[in-house]
């Protein structure tokens, strides 16, 4: 019988004593019947896995036990309210005490940085198929088509070797594979692996759903845990030895969806530049910026037990979710971009003392089955690390493609592009983005989404726009200051070329045949 993380929990499993005195005991039974029903499910499972993947799939499904044994025995909140700490004195820097660094060191700086992007989502969610990274965003240009624009542009300008390294998830990389390839003749060198893939549970049995290692045939049975699985699966793709090895220092890591997240060359050069300060290196960078109303559900930045560490919604007692939301109490809020040196993460994985909170994500599949996702998050393995801060960047930084709403802003006129970044047109007043609020039955899928405007109306004064029913827009529109547009059910609004809405709530029916 397979074992391959034999000892993994084992100490906190004793013999089965069956002493019904009273609910706690009855718990720990359950728990403690539960661990080895999953090891030999495990061992069952891995005995379905052909050969030249055995080797693989044992870690992976390591990484799964340690976590499933660390879920049975957390009991209560990770975080006790009434023990966090108001952040101390400069652990959150302000990015605009950073300093540029002279331009003949700054190849040097490149050639020591990984970029780093997480790819395992799909665009599901906006109605599209395959990776989220390929649907077109401005220019019929993808996420993926401005991010090696990006880096190709950055070792052009300064002959420099930045490589870029895509996580992908068992969803996503077939078809980025596929796609990587038109990149072929592009200055910047690609390199993939793939998170882990682990068994969805049943929250009635607590056990896998999964009969067998044939995932695309029963692929509701697997997900990939979330992306706080990047520094094993990094680990384990060998690809954390290789760039060590190289002399790579640092990874800066985020979303492939966040439009905003590109290389900044004053965060690095904290971190190994002249503007480095002290002797002992940042292990870990949290980008951070200012609250607002729309952010009230972001993870956050607190001190805990003498360490910064993420806070997330999740983690939060529901007495306390109010005063979570409160852009006084919490200003900042997590961007998910992430600057780790690499020799740390080896060191925190080699050591074993990367314990991230676990998020219990609970899903219904469509024939009725409740079922349980073991999850955790990049950001929330700050704590691991010594000497990680928060800086506080502009909202430039945090520029993510969720919702239909979020792809309106980055198609139009408030940004251009250069070299694959978003760039905020200087005719906009003021740096924040407007507010856009798009109703769900209408707008939520890319294709219908487009289909209802001739083209992006012009938002450069724009503050606050809502949109609900069946609405389309004419050439030209321009829409100032807070705009509503409500078609009531069962009637149309269609908003004439050329119309100027400044403070206007337009409702009802309103159409326009032609002649």
């Amino acid at each position: 019988m397979l074992n391959p993380c034999a000892g993994a929990g084992n100490g906190q499993v004793r013999g089965h004593q069956r002493v019904p005195s009273d609910t706690k005991e009855f718990h720990e039974a359950t728990k403690r019947d539960a661990l080895m029903r999953l090891k030999k499910d495990l061992d069952h499972l891995l005995e379905t896995v052909e050969d030249s993947r055995k080797n693989g799939v044992q870690k992976e499904m390591c990484g799964f036990e340690a976590l499933y044994h660390r879920f049975l025995q957390e009991d209560g909140p990770s975080v006790e309210w009434d023990r966090i700490e108001k952040l101390p004195e400069g652990a959150v820097k302000d990015y605009s005490t950073l300093k540029l660094p002279q331009e003949a060191h700054i190849r040097d700086m490149l050639d020591k940085l990984v970029v780093v992007k997480l790819n395992g989502g799909l665009g599901t969610s906006m109605g599209c198929h395959g990776p989220k990274s390929v649907i077109p965003v401005r220019n019929d240009l993808t996420f993926l088509d401005l991010t090696v624009q990006q880096i190709e542009h950055l070792n052009k300008k300064y002959n420099a070797n930045v490589p870029l390294v895509l996580m992908n998830s068992f969803n996503t990389d077939v078809d980025t594979e596929k796609v990587i390839r038109k990149y072929k003749g592009f200055q910047v060198q690609i390199y993939t692996f793939n998170q882990s893939c682990y068994p969805r549970i049943s929250r009635d049995s607590l056990l896998p759903i999964a009969k067998d290692f044939d995932i695309e045939n029963d692929i509701d049975a697997w997900y990939p845990p979330g992306h706080g699985d990047f520094y094993q699966s990094f680990q384990n793709s060998g690809l954390l030895r290789k760039f060590i090895e190289e002399g790579r220092e640092y990874c800066f890591l985020s979303n492939i969806d966040n439009l905003g997240a590109t290389v900044d060359i004053k965060i690095l050069n904290r971190l190994i530049g002249d503007d480095r300060q002290g002797d002992k290196p940042i292990e870990f960078v949290m980008e951070v910026t200012d609250k607002t109303r729309a952010d009230v559900k972001g993870g956050t930045l607190i001190n805990y037990e003498n360490k910064l560490r993420l806070l997330e919604i999740a983690q939060v007692p529901k007495e306390h979710v109010d005063d979570f939301k409160s852009v006084k109490t919490f200003k900042f809020f997590n961007t998910n971009n992430i600057w780790a040196r690499l020799e740390s993460i080896e060191r925190v994985l080699n050591a074993k003392t990367m314990n991230m909170e676990i998020i219990v994500n609970n899903k219904t599949l469509d024939n009725g089955m409740r079922v349980i996702q073991l999850e955790t998050a990049v950001g929330a393995a700050m704590k691991c690390f010594d000497g990680g801060i928060g800086i506080n960047v502009p909202r430039s930084r945090f520029l993510p493609v969720k919702k239909t709403s979020d792809l309106l802003l980055v198609m139009s006129n408030l940004y251009s592009l250069k070299y694959g970044s978003l760039v905020m047109s200087p005719q906009r007043m003021f740096p924040t983005t407007p507010l856009v609020k798009l109703g769900d039955n209408h707008f939520s899928k890319v294709k219908e989404f487009l289909s209802r405007f001739a083209n992006i109306p012009d938002l450069i004064e724009l503050d606050h726009l809502t949109v609900s029913g069946d609405v389309t827009f004419g050439r030209g529109v321009s829409l100032r200051g807070t705009v509503i547009i409500i078609a009531n059910h069962g009637d149309r609004i269609d908003i004439p070329a050329g119309a100027i809405l400044e403070n206007k709530i337009v409702s009802g029916n309103m159409r326009i045949l032609d002649h």
